[in-house]
Parts: C-alpha cells; structure tokens; sequence
C-alpha cells in the first residue's frame, strides 16, 4: 500500500523540529514532482509551506488541507512499527497518515478533467504562535475553493465543529522566604495552582453545546520557582481553554481576569470551526464514506482548535475528516493501515462524483 509507506517515511522525520520540517517538506515536494505534479513552495513564520494544483483550470474546486508537523516526541517515536492493522509512530494519527493518504489521492485525480484540486500543506498547525499562520498564507495566496478538507484525524467521520482556543499566560505573585521557614512566605506555585482551579470552577467552564458536553481546561505549563530552599515569589502558568461554540472568549477572559491578584496575557486565539451539516458538500462526502448517510457520521464535534477557520473566515465550507486511529500527542499514536486506503479511496470518489452529486445550483465557482 503506497499510503501505508509513505505515512512511514514521514513518521521518521521529527517534525517537532524546524530541520525535521524542511526535511519532510522537502520529501513531500519531491514525491508529488516525482509524479509530474508541479508544487508551489513558500514560507511563513520561517516554516515551509507547499501546495499543488491538478485538474482544470476552472469549474468546482476543491482544497485538501494538511500539515505535517508534530508535537515533541521520544526518539524511539519517530521509528515506525506495526502491530497488526496498526501503523504506530508518533503523527500516524495527527496526522501522517492523512497527509500520506491525501498525496496519493492528488496523484490519482491528476488525470480526471472535471474538479479542480488543490493540495496545501502547511508547518505549523501544531504551534501556539499567533501571527503567520501557515493556512491563512494558504488561503491568502489564492488556494481556496467551494468546498475544503482538512485530514484531521476523525475516525472516518466528518468533524463539522471544532472547539475555539483561548490560550492564556497566567502571572501570579507570592512573597519569597526561605525554605525551611515556608509559612513566612507565599508560595507562588501554590496560588497559581488555585488559581488554575479557580478557572476550572468558573459557571462558563460547566457550560454545554449540542456537540459538545464542555470547554476544556489544560494546565499545560508552570513556570515558577529557582532554588529548591527558596518559596518562589513568582510563578507563570500557561492554561489551554478550549471552549465550546456560542461561548464569547471576551467574557471568558474577563472571568479569569477578575480572579484576584493575577496577571493575564492572550497567548493565542482562534474561533471555533462551524460548518452547516446540511451543505450539500458535506452530504457528498458522507455519502462516499457510506452507503446510507448515517446521521452521527456528519455530526462530530472535534475537541481540538481548528484550522479550518482559516477557510471559512474566507467563506469557503471546511470540514475535518481522516483516517481511523487513536492516541494524538501520546506515546502509542497509531492509525489503522486499512483506513488510510479506505480515506483515499474516499477523498477520490468525493471528488470524481462531486459533478453528478452536487446540483449545478449548489456549484460555487472559485
């Protein structure tokens, strides 16, 4: 299977790391002109950036989102291994082995005359900057369309949701003493941790939507304290909320802020991902999926951030669908070998039928 060892290749490439990016992104590059498909290369944010056109020149278009880069990993993570159907590596899941299955279905829609696609790829998915955004490069470049996929690992359904990010730098100080007379001070790292529970009390953090059962809140960070027989006077926390459609993170902020004796930054921030079920793209690509259009199919909510954002801020329809997997960001990430063939031969027969499947009434030319 071809998506099983390009998704391989890619995983020995420690895509934590600037060198490891540029190293992938050039593999990516040379597989698709390997292929007589020309790629585009650009930079943002110092990171690379490809992206690939077949099909015409005009009528539908369609974008196939994906990045490359990881989150850190052991060294032993980046040596893929496979137990059974499972190919396990860090990125197999998040996403790899989408990208690996995407490259492919670019390769075999090269030839078919009726649906223009563009392929992008970007670095920096993975990362809490908030400027020079890989997909906001993509989409200010020109590469967008009516309808675009992001290869976010979804178990084969389609993600028409994603929570929105509120990444905080918390400030908190204390009154330093010595170690062995603790009670003359006031420990920082302390009353930063109850402050991080304070968050987790406040009414917004208990709050539903129709996808999702809550926010979620993430102490992802501490950073506090320089000798181990001083009380720290001083400590940072850095908290990952991920809240829900139909929550203002305007007044998520200033709930924090009112918490006595704190100091809070915005990090990073980015809108939750909203897309309507109903829109005749997704009801395609459902249908490619499965015989009967199954109604939990295209209705998942994804609880991580999206990138998609960046596609439907420039009003193009986006939606998150990958390969079936487990694991993201932990120490036995795996995606299922079979499902990489299953998610390409899908994306391929979404894009061959998108004509037949979608009214010419529903058809926004690009």
């Amino acid at each position: 299977m071809q998506e099983r060892a390009l998704a391989e290749r890619l995983i020995t490439y420690d895509t934590s790391t600037v060198d490891g990016i540029k190293a992938a992104a050039g593999f990516v590059k040379g597989w698709l002109e390997s292929h007589e498909i020309d790629v585009k290369d650009g930079t943002t944010g110092g990171l690379p950036v490809l992206a690939a056109t077949v099909g015409p020149a005009d009528g539908p278009t369609i974008v196939f989102h994906g990045h490359v880069d990881v989150v850190p990993g052991r060294p032993g993570q980046f040596e893929p291994r496979i137990d059974g159907d499972r190919l396990i590596g860090r990125g197999a899941y998040d996403m790899k082995g989408g990208l690996a299955a995407m490259m492919c279905a670019v390769r075999e829609l090269a030839s078919q005359s009726a649906v223009r696609v563009h392929f992008v790829c970007v670095s920096d998915e993975e990362s809490d900057e908030p400027f020079d955004r890989g997909s906001d490069y993509v989409v200010a470049k020109g590469y967008v369309g009516d309808f675009a996929i992001t290869g976010e690992p979804t178990d084969l359904r389609i993600g028409v949701q994603a929570k929105g990010v509120l990444a905080l730098r918390i400030e908190v100080n204390g009154t330093s003493a010595h170690g062995s007379t603790p009670w003359m001070g006031d420990n920082a790292v302390l009353k930063a941790i109850d402050v991080y529970r304070q968050i987790q009390s406040l009414p917004f953090a208990r709050e539903a939507s129709e996808l999702f059962d809550q926010p979620s809140i993430n102490l992802g960070r501490i950073l506090g304290g320089d000798r181990i027989n001083r009380v720290p006077e001083l400590c940072a926390i850095d908290v990952d909320i991920r809240y829900v459609p139909g929550q203002d993170p305007a007044a998520i902020l200033e709930a924090v802020r009112e918490i006595p004796d704190v100091a809070v930054t915005v990090v990073f921030q980015r809108g939750p991902a909203i897309v309507d079920r109903d829109d005749p793209y997704v009801r395609a690509l459902a249908a490619t999926v499965s015989d009967v259009t199954e109604p939990d199919r295209i209705s998942v909510g994804r609880d991580g951030a999206s990138d998609v954002i960046s596609f439907l801020d420039a009003g193009v329809p986006a939606v998150e669908f990958g390969p079936v997997g487990g694991g993201h960001h932990g120490p036995e990430e795996w995606v299922s070998i079979e499902s990489l063939e299953r998610y390409r031969r899908s994306l391929v027969t979404f894009v061959e039928q998108l004509p037949q499947s979608v009214g010419k009434g529903h058809l926004r030319i690009a």
